[in-house]
């Protein structure tokens, strides 16, 4: 059995998450913490970490970017392997997972969908292929997403960039009378509206043809799926800096 902490047990994908791991024969959430601690449902949830006597065998996070250091820090402090889940991170955030990965196992995705780590191959080749083509990214999100451009879409634009020697620059939205399109410039645009899951396009724009590659999830349930499955990795892996190409061997 792997015990579980789901951090941002009490938002969306921790409710999505923890329903799943309720279906789910050899884990159970032990606790949840969240910005509002609470003793109802399945198991006790808690404001702050430090009122957690328990010991888990692997933390899930799924909260609010503001809430990093204080996860991070329990997770280095307890020695818990850490999903690290959460969107809108900056890069010193990125360069702290990084750091405390020589301590603790460290499980970092901009995108827990399978599905998504399986395209971000597929952008990369297909830039290769289309050098001369003109590349935009479209994602679009709910309207209650507080993160913009999404973690995927830069994830996206970066495995472009890398595969093309890191040519490109980015441009975030178009607005005004000079905005002609440059050679070396990759577009990323963000769309929020209602309860999208989450769309992302790449588009290969030619002289003449256009190609574009999609993935869009119907619902929360691919994201809590791909956390899920990297908890059940990560428990038993040393210390380290794992993700969805080590976890699924791409």
């Amino acid at each position: 059995m792997i015990n579980l902490l789901m951090s941002g047990c009490n938002g969306g994908m921790g409710k999505t998450i923890t329903a799943m791991v309720n279906e789910t024969e050899n884990m159970k959430i032990i606790a949840g913490f969240d910005s509002a601690a609470s003793e109802t449902g399945a198991y006790p949830v808690y404001n702050n970490f430090e009122k957690f006597q328990g010991k888990a065998d692997v933390i899930i996070d799924f909260s609010h970017f503001s809430a990093f250091d204080k996860v991070v820090d329990y997770a280095v402090s307890s020695k818990t392997p850490l999903v690290m889940a959460t969107t809108g991170l900056t890069p010193e955030n990125e360069a702290r997972l990084e750091k405390i990965s020589s301590e603790i196992p460290v499980f970092r995705t901009a995108n827990m969908s399978i599905g998504v780590n399986v395209l971000l191959g597929l952008v990369a080749t297909a830039a290769k292929q289309l050098e001369n083509f003109d590349i935009e990214i479209i994602e679009k999100h709910h309207n209650k997403k507080v993160d913009s451009p999404s973690g995927t879409a830069l994830m996206l634009a970066n495995a472009i960039n890398d595969a093309m020697g890191n040519k490109f620059q980015y441009t975030y939205g178009r607005e005004g009378k000079s905005t002609k399109r440059f050679p070396d410039e990759l577009g990323i645009h963000a769309v929020r509206g209602g309860t999208i899951a989450g769309e992302h396009t790449v588009i290969y724009a030619g002289e003449d043809e256009i190609i574009e590659i999609q993935h869009t999830a119907a619902s929360k349930k691919v994201f809590a799926k791909g956390a899920i499955a990297a908890a059940g990795f990560l428990a038993d892996k040393k210390e380290g800096l794992y993700d969805m190409k080590k976890m699924l061997g791409l």
